[in-house]
């Protein structure tokens, strides 16, 4: 240890003389140079504080790693958490400095003066809700900074769990061309093709719905799709006529969320993707970019759900999501509706 190099509790940083320089900064790029000397926030001084390279004083008196780790987890929240993750990767050999949301990483090999950051780096507590907008505002501006966002989230025993998340261009090559339907009929909670042509047309040419005999049982958000558009006419048990807006209220009534999946389901369409129930995943739709007929479907490619704009994430439903999307080899997309249908991708990641 240098004995020479000691720093001073100031607020919530640690400011130390001009002789840290060259052995912090310059070889290990701690902190940041200010005035003559290098200031240090609290994450970077635990850290070597308890590799003995700093000696920290406040108010006169020397704190032990104890005492400084008590006094910094007083004075900045989540220093724990961020404390944790900032051991963690500087420990796998990256460079790390406090930045926008949390830190920045450098890629291996790379360091502040030599080469851009490349990841943005947002700690989270397992027990943290996490609102969604939270999570995009770091995504757009690492988007915008041509960065990456890591989201590292840290459990009870300390393990950390990272994931990349990105907005997500969705598209397919699905261009299903089809034609007039016929007359369905709106049953008790889904709807029923009557003509079999017309539903066989409709299942081989664009995957949709379920054949039940010659028959094709329709799901709410493709009947509302397919009666939009014009491909089929509609009419409840009783013979009466429902257009879009008639039948969307009643869909509204078997389901409370409809509006939000029937917006995610037509743009996804519309993009040409094909999109089919996720029930079986515990999501709302699974998609495929393509699908060249009911016998040959391939795997779906992603794994979508829809939130609100407002919605709220847990970080262990979130990782559960994410995982049992990974172990089925689909990526997990959540999608929300502000002025338009938007995509959140989120992936392990191991850094």
């Amino acid at each position: 240890m240098s004995e020479e190099i000691i720093g001073r509790l100031i607020g919530d940083k640690i400011g130390l003389g001009q002789q840290a320089l060259p052995d912090l900064y310059e070889q290990g790029y701690f902190g940041r140079p200010k005035g003559k000397g290098l200031e240090l926030s609290l994450v970077e001084a635990a850290y070597l504080l308890d590799r003995t390279r700093i000696r920290v004083l406040s108010e006169g008196k020397e704190l032990d790693f104890q005492a400084f780790f008590q006094a910094a987890s007083s004075l900045e929240k989540g220093f724990e958490f961020r404390y944790v993750v900032y051991k963690d990767l500087r420990e796998r050999g990256y460079y790390v400095q406090p930045g926008r949301p949390d830190f920045r990483v450098y890629p291996r090999g790379g360091h502040p003066g030599k080469s851009p950051a490349e990841f943005y780096v947002l700690v989270i507590s397992e027990r943290m809700p996490l609102p969604l907008q939270e999570i995009m505002q770091p995504v757009r501006v690492a988007g915008q900074m041509r960065k990456k966002l890591m989201l590292a989230i840290v459990d009870e025993e300390s393990d950390i769990t990272f994931y990349e998340a990105r907005e997500k261009s969705m598209s397919g090559l699905m261009k299903a061309e089809v034609d007039e339907g016929g007359m369905a009929t709106l049953l008790e909670d889904r709807v029923v093709l009557w003509d079999a042509a017309a539903s066989r047309r409709l299942h081989e040419h664009g995957f949709f719905g379920k054949p039940v005999g010659e028959r094709l049982q329709l799901s709410l958000v493709e009947s509302a799709y397919l009666l939009d558009r014009g491909v089929i006419t509609l009419v409840d048990r009783s013979g009466g006529a429902m257009d879009l807006q008639s039948f969307a209220a009643k869909a509204r009534r078997i389901e409370s969320d409809f509006d939000l999946k029937f917006s995610v389901y037509k743009d996804l369409r519309d993009k040409s993707l094909v999109v089919k129930t996720g029930f079986k995943f515990g999501t709302h739709f699974r998609v495929y970019k393509q699908v060249q007929g009911p016998g040959k479907v391939p795997h779906s490619e992603y794994l979508v759900h829809t939130v609100s704009v407002d919605h709220v994430f847990l970080p262990p439903v979130l990782s559960r999501a994410v995982r049992l999307a990974h172990s089925v080899r689909k990526l997990m997309v959540f999608a929300y509706v502000s002025d338009e249908v938007r995509y959140l991708e989120i992936k392990r990641l191991k850094p």
